[in-house]
């Protein structure tokens, strides 16, 4: 039985994402933070751990990107999963007797139209959306509520107020895989993900994007991160399509090491299904 870490309590999307990834013969390994779910991967504590990276209305996880920097793990899949965002509380209360609103940060942007109409709601950021809707069920106030999962409300009891509240029906979030060990993938829907630090030189970044465009590679994701301790310096990453096993992925990555001072594989991995909330 493989053990998945995901960052959550027992109804986050991280743990659906997790349950439409690897289906049954599973163990599930509810995580405070997105570094226990990697520090359990790297110490072999879990199989694979399952992290979101991205979300198509609110941007990147930027603390996903650094951990994978950190821990040198490697992606072998992922997945896109659509998010509905649902209010919900220990009663069906009336949206103006409402005076506080528990989720995490990227719910309670991805909610922000919703919230914003409303009149005297204290909005506050906790760790997790599915622990949100477990505080509140484990620690009932009258007129305050959760947004999280549909599913999370039937985990912890809760009557829904109002569904699908978020600002937009197009709202998904990419889940990445990731692992101790590569894995092959012999897909033709393959993506490569990398990251590296460029040398200072003119025109560095210019150089480096060319190394993919003249051998014809799409890349499908750019993203920068400040280097801790060299200030305005950045790190940064690239999903490609291709395997690493293409002629012209290997060489335009060879290219690349010769303007950087360094570069990390993450590894080749087939393209993600998107699945309906």
């Amino acid at each position: 039985m493989k053990i998945i870490a995901y960052q959550g309590e027992p109804g986050a999307y991280s743990e659906a994402a997790s349950k439409l990834i690897f289906k049954e013969d599973i163990e599930l390994s509810p995580s405070a933070t997105f570094e226990i779910v990697f520090n359990k991967v790297k110490k072999g504590k879990a199989d694979f751990g399952v992290v979101p990276v991205e979300n198509s209305l609110y941007g990147s996880v930027f603390e996903t990107y650094d951990l994978l920097k950190k821990y040198s793990l490697k992606i072998i899949g992922e997945l896109n999963l659509q998010i509905n965002h649902y209010l919900m509380s220990n009663k069906k209360y009336k949206l103006k007797d409402l005076k506080k609103i528990y989720s995490h940060p990227q719910a309670l942007g991805q909610c922000s139209q919703f919230l914003n109409a409303l009149k005297d709601v204290s909005i506050l950021p906790v760790y997790d959306t599915a622990g949100a809707a477990k505080m509140i069920a484990e620690n009932p106030v009258a007129n305050e509520a959760a947004i999280a999962s549909k599913r999370a409300a039937e985990v912890y009891g809760l009557k829904v107020i109002q569904g699908n509240i978020q600002n937009n029906s197009e709202n998904y979030t990419r889940f990445l895989v990731i692992s101790k060990k590569a894995t092959g993938v012999s897909s033709s829907n393959t993506k490569t993900s990398i990251c590296f630090e460029l040398k200072s030189m003119p025109g560095a970044l210019f150089r480096a994007l060319s190394v993919f465009a003249l051998r014809d590679i799409d890349l499908t994701k750019i993203e920068s991160r400040p280097i801790a301790k060299k200030t305005f310096e950045y790190v940064f990453y690239i999903d490609m399509k291709g395997n690493l096993a293409d002629k012209r992925i290997k060489n335009a990555i060879n290219h690349l090491k010769e303007i950087s001072h360094s570069l990390m594989i993450f590894g080749s991995y087939e393209e993600g299904k998107t699945f309906s909330g």
